[in-house]
């Protein structure tokens, strides 16, 4: 069998490392999103949180058996808890199933802790999560400070999004017609 060849480079040197590509862990995977808080909600910036999870609720979780819709945090004795998300009962969780709509603690680190607070103390802003994913196998929450939306905001927003919708089809129309 004949010596393997070396590849020369740009420098005149041999290349002699072959460098794959390496998969950097498991894909980010979305198991919730709430949908609901950028109609409600004007999001001012976000945050990645990671979520304190009992080995059933990981589980539902996965199953994507999760609800943000009513969902917020707050700041309470240095600690961010989450307030009314809902983690539908394990299947097979049997007498060790969680309690589907408890309080759960986010895990942040201390200075993130007390900007969200500071931020959060402001007059109408509030906490909303955004997001639930994860990251190498942890759930991780997007949090959001967000000052709520009058009335007036969300029309302006419906009729907005209509007008690119529209604009859109004609466009497509126009584009279309001419093959």
């Amino acid at each position: 069998m004949p010596p393997k060849k070396s590849v020369p480079t740009k420098n005149g040197t041999a290349d002699k490392s072959v460098k794959t590509a390496v998969p950097e862990g498991r894909p980010e995977r979305t198991f919730s999103s709430n949908k609901r808080a950028y109609y409600e909600y004007e999001v001012l910036n976000s945050v990645e949180a990671g979520v304190e999870l009992t080995g059933t609720e990981i589980k539902s979780v996965r199953a994507g058996k999760v609800n943000l819709r009513d969902s917020y945090a707050r700041v309470q004795n240095g600690e961010v808890l989450l307030y009314n998300m809902h983690v539908s009962p394990y299947d097979q969780g049997n007498i060790w199933n969680h309690e589907p709509m408890r309080t759960r603690k986010l895990l942040l680190h201390r200075k993130e802790i007390n900007r969200l607070a500071e931020q959060s103390q402001a007059q109408g802003l509030t906490l909303v999560p955004l997001r639930l994913y994860s990251v190498r196998g942890f759930a991780k929450l997007e949090i959001a400070v967000a000052r709520g939306k009058k009335q007036y905001d969300k029309r302006a927003a419906i009729s907005e999004r209509e007008s690119k919708r529209e604009l859109d089809r004609a466009v497509k129309e126009v584009f279309a017609g001419g093959r």
